[in-house]
């Protein structure tokens, strides 16, 4: 969805294109033919697409593995959720 809102100028004059171009690139984030696109086509622009997040690790998981475990931020990025179970199996078992 493209939404923006600007005020009307008091004497009934039309806007520049200036400020045209900065609420299609500051406010709505998108170029012109996008816009165009969106508007006549109904072709959503590409930043309004979310992107599908990569597998994550659960909030818990790595709050245990920070506070329990010890893990640096480094090491917690490098992590994936697999690995990231395991190694608090790991700690869990073996204390370490």
């Amino acid at each position: 969805m493209l939404r923006t809102r600007i005020s009307r100028p008091p004497d009934r004059t039309v806007y520049g294109s200036g400020l045209w171009l900065h609420i299609l690139r500051d406010q709505l984030q998108v170029g012109q033919q996008e816009f165009w696109q969106c508007v006549n086509g109904g072709i959503p622009p590409r930043r309004s697409q979310p992107v599908a997040p990569a597998q994550s690790i659960p909030t818990e998981v790595l709050y245990l593995l920070k506070q329990r475990v010890g893990l640096s931020d480094d090491q917690l990025a490098d992590l994936t959720p697999d690995s990231a179970i395991e190694r608090l199996r790991q700690y869990w078992t073996t204390g370490q």
